[in-house]
């Protein structure tokens, strides 16, 4: 789960990693009063979308007075901003964050990660900061330096101050570097955090380490016990049709193709969708129904891979393990006459009770067509579609 920079600010506020002060604004005239109250002499007018380069997006404005927060805050809001991460199709500007500007001295990088090579907590800077760190990590590898954390000590302050050290933090500024990541590493940890980034993190004129943007998102899977941060979420930032599949415990992504993908299993699922580009065809989604899917679930799957007016067909692979196989038949034929389906659908069985499923389907008398491997149906929904 995402949430916005503010909201990433409000929880840094929480565990005393500075931050600028600031203020969220919906409208024009809360951007004003925000600029107002806070009465600095620089102010930053920053677009709230889940989405990173709003700067290069024009969705980042330095304001030297009132009225050029407001002609920026009219400008901004309302705003369809498209970025390297938004995809074409960009994301609609609904809030701004108001923030009071600083004097930068140098900006840097840090960030807090799962390894998953290591299955360790990773932290790590650069002095690189204010670009993208994927570019600095091509280019210059070397200028990126790591601190893996062992989980029962946790970070320590000397790794904090090691990693200071090498991303060249003024040693004036070592304390307080210190005191930062440290308090990071324990957002991230308390919070069930999957990334904790900061670009840029700025040494300031007056002897700060600032939190100048912020970026925090959340396992799923451990939301049910951070209640304060399932209130943040924004529903108008996640895709319709991937809210209504988490209404049903279903694992829905959206992509761009033409072929709807129903799968069981989040690993036959990836390997379902290549096997249908290596057929020449393009998928239109990721979508998991789980190894415990109801013929009610199987339904509800169709209709949310329906919804996506790109589908031109639909391909069902399911393995039966825990999941049996008529019970996915049952869905698929329930599905397919409450739908009205009048686009190709080709189903492949495996698996438990395999042969009551390829009845099921076969004696439906719908517009069924059967594969006998991965490779035949993909090729099959790809010929079809075509």
């Amino acid at each position: 789960m995402n949430i916005h920079e503010y909201q990433a600010k409000e929880i840094f506020r929480k565990y005393n990693v500075a931050v600028p002060n600031s203020k969220v604004a919906f409208s024009v005239d809360e951007a004003v009063k925000a600029a107002e109250e806070l009465g600095s002499d620089v102010t930053v007018v920053k677009a709230q979308i889940h989405a990173g380069g709003r700067g290069k997006a024009g969705g980042v404005k330095i304001a030297k007075n009132l009225d050029d927060v407001r002609n920026y805050a009219d400008e901004i809001l309302g705003k369809t901003l498209v970025t390297h991460q938004t995809g074409p199709e960009g994301k609609e500007v609904k809030r701004l964050l108001i923030e009071e500007g600083c004097d930068i001295q140098k900006e840097y990088y840090i960030g807090v990660v799962l390894d998953r090579a290591t299955s360790r907590v990773v932290m790590m800077g650069s002095e690189e900061g204010g670009t993208e760190i994927e570019e600095v990590a091509a280019e210059t590898p070397e200028k990126i330096f790591k601190e893996v954390v062992d989980p029962v000590t946790g970070l320590t302050p000397f790794q904090a101050r090691r990693l200071a050290f090498n991303m060249n933090i003024p040693d004036e500024l070592l304390g307080k570097a210190v005191k930062f990541m440290m308090s990071l590493y324990q957002v991230f940890v308390e919070k069930d955090c999957s990334i904790a980034e900061i670009n840029p993190l700025v040494t300031t004129g007056d002897g700060e380490v600032l939190a100048l943007d912020a970026k925090l998102n959340f396992d799923d899977n451990a939301l049910f016990r951070q209640k304060d941060v399932q209130e943040y979420r924004d529903l108008d930032e996640e895709d319709e049709k991937e809210i209504e599949a988490s209404k049903y415990d279903l694992s829905y992504v959206a992509l761009d193709g033409n072929i709807g993908c129903m799968v069981n299993g989040a690993g036959l699922a990836m390997a379902t969708m290549d096997i249908i580009k290596h057929s020449g065809g393009e998928p239109a989604n990721f979508l998991d129904v789980g190894g415990g899917a109801t013929a009610e679930k199987v339904t509800e799957a169709f209709k949310i891979i329906l919804s996506d007016d790109n589908v031109e067909g639909i391909l069902v692979n399911i393995f039966g393990g825990i999941m049996k196989c008529d019970v996915i038949a049952e869905g698929v034929v329930e599905a397919t006459k409450q739908i009205g389906l009048e686009i190709p659908l080709v189903v492949r069985l495996e698996g438990t009770n395999v042969e009551l499923g390829k009845k099921i389907l076969d004696e439906s008398g719908l517009n069924i067509t059967s594969a006998e491997s991965m490779q035949d149906a993909a090729e099959k929904i790809v010929s079809l579609v075509k």
